[in-house]
């Protein structure tokens, strides 16, 4: 049976309702499939062309190495091919949980101490000043502790190593030098620091580190003494109940260069010691000794010191061979190594500290320079001596010349003798009386003629003296040579 349905107008309505937006969707749909395959294409052409291009690069390239070079030009193929770095699958930040702990804490904070090791590697020892009393030392500090938060999973067990940047972002002992002066870290090219993590959270942080530091010396046996200084490590804000600071090896913790050599200096020993510092305000801190002995040369002090010290004294002795009647040369020696001795141990000061007490060298050569001063205070009491006695003399000699000198010059008068015969008569006074020709000047200059004046006697003239009386004649050698009296 077939039967037949006829639409009505309100059927084609509804029917035309219903289909109109269908319609649309299926044009809308047809629109954003052409849209999706031109961004597809795009795409596949985007990426396709440069790899192809490098392919072809890559082909060009090894077409142009030579047999000798196949091995760098299969390295520098696969430096191409693996044109883009890898990136480590997690940051280290969440790796080593920085974010997730608050690293301000020391570990295992309300437990026992943290344990810090350190093992130290000295470099050199710049410099040694006795006038400040403090030595200079490069070397590498390095800490061993360990950090459960910084644990990682690792499945061949191997470390990490980073730089300073990370130091800022985790907790690390705060150690410090007791009694420096000035230190830093080196920073060329880099700051050198090195933090290497485990995976069980082991640490270690190195640091190369200068440090100039206080020594207090004894300088009582100077130049010959041995000085005993030592850098001391302590925790700055962990006492003993928060850490434990201890040498990671024992004795063989501090370890030092071969070549180590100081200019005026022998070290003779190196040792690490550790002990307790007490405070009144923050109780115990365990501290760290890193001791050395020093020894010093003597071979420089006796060249710049002791030698010139000798030879200043052994010249002020050649003042003793001078004749003591040559008074400028034997001052002029004297004050001369007076005044050297003073310039040495003004030198061998400048380089010493101003201390309180006596020094070895010190009396060494101040005992030379009161050597030297005494040579001078003997050359001025001998001639001091020398005119007080010779001016004993003078006086007790002086009435004796002064009779004969007067008997002289009454004979001569009564002779009435020639200039010639004075002059002779002369002479033969001073053979017979050899021991007074220092007086003969001065009584012939001053005495004769006031004496003869004070005993009422004129003192001839030399022309009376030239000539005879007249009828009388001249007196023999014979007779000049044995005066009556």
């Amino acid at each position: 049976m077939l039967f037949m349905f006829q639409k009505t107008p309100t059927e084609d309505i509804v029917i035309a309702v219903l289909v109109a937006p269908t319609g649309i969707l299926f044009g809308f749909f047809e629109e954003m499939v052409l849209v999706f395959q031109l961004i597809f294409f795009a795409y596949i052409w985007i990426t396709l062309i440069p790899n192809s291009c490098a392919a072809s690069n890559i082909k060009m390239t090894q077409q142009r190495c030579s047999s000798s070079m196949k091995q760098t030009c299969k390295q520098e193929t696969r430096m191409k091919k693996d044109d883009s770095t890898e990136v480590w699958p997690q940051k280290y930040e969440q790796l080593l949980h920085i974010e997730d702990n608050d690293f301000a804490m020391r570990p295992g904070f309300g437990g026992s101490p943290v344990p810090v090791g350190i093992d130290v590697h000295v470099e050199s020892i710049d410099s040694i000043s006795e006038t400040n009393m403090d030595f200079t030392m490069t070397f590498y500090l390095r800490h061993y502790w360990k950090d459960e938060r910084l644990s990682f999973p690792s499945a061949v067990n191997k470390s990490m190593t980073f730089d300073h940047r990370l130091i800022r972002k985790i907790w690390v002992p705060d150690i410090f030098f007791v009694h420096s002066k000035r230190s830093f870290i080196h920073d060329t090219t880099m700051e050198n620091i090195m933090l290497r993590v485990h995976p069980d959270g082991n640490v270690l942080l190195s640091l190369r580190i200068t440090v100039s530091a206080m020594c207090f010396m004894d300088f009582s046996r100077f130049p010959l003494d041995t000085q005993n200084c030592s850098l001391e490590l302590e925790s700055y804000a962990y006492n003993e109940d928060d850490l434990m600071l201890y040498w990671k090896h024992g004795n063989k913790s501090l370890n030092t260069e071969d070549h180590i050599s100081l200019s005026q200096f022998f070290i003779e020993e190196f040792s690490a010691s550790s002990g307790l510092a007490f405070y009144s305000s923050t109780g115990w801190y365990n501290r760290l000794f890193i001791n050395f002995v020093l020894r010093r040369h003597m071979f420089f002090f006796v060249l710049q010191t002791y030698f010139p010290a000798i030879l200043m004294v052994m010249l002020s002795w050649v003042s003793f061979w001078i004749d003591r009647r040559a008074v400028p040369a034997r001052v002029s020696l004297g004050i001369t190594t007076v005044l050297t001795m003073s310039t040495i141990i003004t030198a061998v000061g400048a380089s010493m500290p101003q201390v309180s007490y006596l020094k070895a060298v010190d009396v060494y050569l101040w005992v030379s320079s009161l050597f030297v001063f005494l040579s001078v205070i003997e050359y001025a009491a001998v001639n001091f001596l020398t005119t007080a006695e010779e001016r004993k003399q003078f006086k007790k000699t002086g009435k004796a010349l002064d009779t004969t000198i007067l008997i002289i010059f009454n004979y001569l008068k009564e002779m009435q003798l020639s200039q010639r015969n004075v002059l002779f008569a002369i002479h033969i006074f001073v053979v017979q009386n050899e021991e007074m020709i220092e007086v003969r000047t001065a009584a012939r200059s001053a005495a004769p003629a006031p004496r003869l004046r004070a005993l009422g006697r004129p003192a001839p003239s030399r022309r009376a003296l030239s000539r005879p009386a007249p009828g009388r004649p001249a007196p023999s050698r014979r007779a000049l040579s044995c005066p009556r009296p």
